[in-house]
């Protein structure tokens, strides 16, 4: 399908480089443009490419760069959906795919496609996942999409039967047209990214995509507490499968401390480690599809057990002197730590703060009800103050996750717990929200060292 074509490839980063480097090497003219400068990209791969033969143009969106000769057009992601040059492609007649589309198209027939989406929980449940089914079926198994690589980058790699495991971004349902799993899974819905899609209801229509593309011999695991979800697909054509945190149903639930697939017992609950409901319904999907491939319930129950969460996501970091330490610096906004907030019994200290956006911390009331102290930091931690103040909760500021660290092993109690969850974008102090974790991990650990030495 996509060979000797005239391709226009909008956007480098990651897909927009693989993408190119599988076209050019399908005898496609390809032109690559990006407004970055040259030398803000790996110059690696920028050489790789130009000995390819792609046309790059780099540092500016040249008007007359587009034109009616493309034969496909492959929007990057992170691109906006009202670009210049997006508009000009529909105007042109040129269809606007992304990379997603593209390696779908090429992709073998005994491959088996597993997509995960929903606004929260599907990088946990698609590493989940991944990690059962690598387990049962090792080699055999490739994480791609918004996590590990993109779908392009493995078309030249796949072996018979192989089975793919992608994360599936709303970004990347924005310019599918074919695109379907054989295996879809949506974890839940709520209103996000919309300063993206400009409408809930385009968000909602996006996500929703890949599967209304499937047919009867696909399969789309939902989740039955989520009726937004359960509205948003109630037309699809593929089997539909469910599962539910809350009551016995015809697939995956929770029973007497169990869980179970369809009245069969597959592990107890207090097994799975990474806290909280949201935790075990991310758990429950990623069961449902083991279940599929007739993975053993000794397999499944032994990566649950083991698993302690996703690198900055509600991540157990370790306990040190009675005192448990989470790493939640990905929650960069007010529902993301809601989520944290909501998934512990125990008191809680929690950090907030950081880069000043307007964020309205009064969203936390109702979740708070376990927070014993308020640790306060960077540039927006004055309105953290005062909304500490509002609660009469115990509140501290500092400039820097440092300081603030040192006070929450001061202040917090034994079988407490220290939660990073900022609620706030790091940008004020970090290039990205992971160094702020990285850093509050390396503050732990040596805690731990320190308790060791004395012990």
């Amino acid at each position: 399908m996509f060979e000797n074509k005239k391709i226009f490839i909008l956007g480098m980063a990651r897909s927009g480089y693989e993408a190119a480097k599988y076209l050019a090497n399908k005898n496609n003219q390809v032109v690559l443009n990006d407004s970055k400068e040259e030398q803000a990209h790996n110059i690696d791969q920028v050489n790789e490419l130009k000995k390819l033969g792609v046309d790059l143009v780099f540092g500016s969106h040249p008007d007359d760069l587009l034109d009616a000769s493309f034969d496909y057009f492959i929007k990057n992601p992170g691109v906006p959906i009202d670009h210049k040059y997006v508009l000009k492609a529909k105007e042109l007649g040129i269809e606007v795919i992304n990379e997603v589309e593209m390696a779908y198209r090429e992709l073998k027939e005994d491959t088996t496609l597993i997509a995960i989406t929903g606004t929260n929980g599907k990088t946990t449940t698609t590493t989940l996942t991944y990690e059962i089914l690598k387990k049962a079926f090792p080699d055999r198994v490739h994480l791609t999409g918004n996590i590990g690589y993109p779908l392009c980058s493995f078309l030249e790699k796949l072996k018979k039967d192989d089975i793919i495991v992608m994360e599936f971004s709303c970004q990347q349902g924005e310019n599918i047209h074919q695109f379907k799993p054989h295996i879809g899974l949506f974890t839940n819905i709520s209103e996000a990214h919309i300063d993206f899609l400009k409408t809930f209801e385009h968000y909602k229509e996006v996500k929703a995509r890949m599967f209304y593309n499937q047919d009867e011999d696909d399969i789309a695991i939902l989740n039955m507490e989520n009726e937004e979800v359960l509205h948003t697909l109630r037309n699809i054509k593929s089997k539909t499968k469910y599962f539910s945190s809350k009551n016995e149903i015809n697939g995956c639930y929770i029973k007497d401390g169990w869980i179970y697939y369809y009245d069969e017992k597959v592990m107890e609950v207090d097994h799975i480690k990474i806290p909280g409901r949201h935790n075990l319904e991310n758990a429950m999907g990623a069961i449902m599809i083991a279940k599929e491939f007739n993975v053993s319930n000794t397999i499944i129950d032994q990566v649950l057990s083991e698993f302690k969460g996703v690198e900055h996501r509600l991540e157990y970091v370790d306990t040190v002197d009675g005192i448990f330490y989470y790493n939640d610096t990905e929650a960069t906004n007010i529902k993301c730590s809601q989520i944290a907030l909501s998934s512990f019994d125990k008191p809680i200290t929690i950090i907030l703060g950081g880069l000043e956006r307007g964020q309205n911390f009064d969203d936390l009331i109702p979740y708070m009800k376990n927070v014993e102290n308020i640790i306060g930091i960077g540039q927006c931690r004055e309105r953290v103050k005062q909304f500490g103040e509002k609660l009469n909760i115990p509140t501290y500021i500092y400039e820097t996750l440092q300081e603030g660290f040192l006070k929450c092993v001061e202040v917090t109690k034994k079988d407490g717990v220290v939660l990073l969850s900022p609620a706030s974008a790091s940008w004020d102090q970090y290039k990205e929200c992971e160094i702020r974790g990285a850093e509050f991990k390396k503050y732990v650990k040596e805690l731990k060292e320190k308790e060791e030495n004395e012990d």
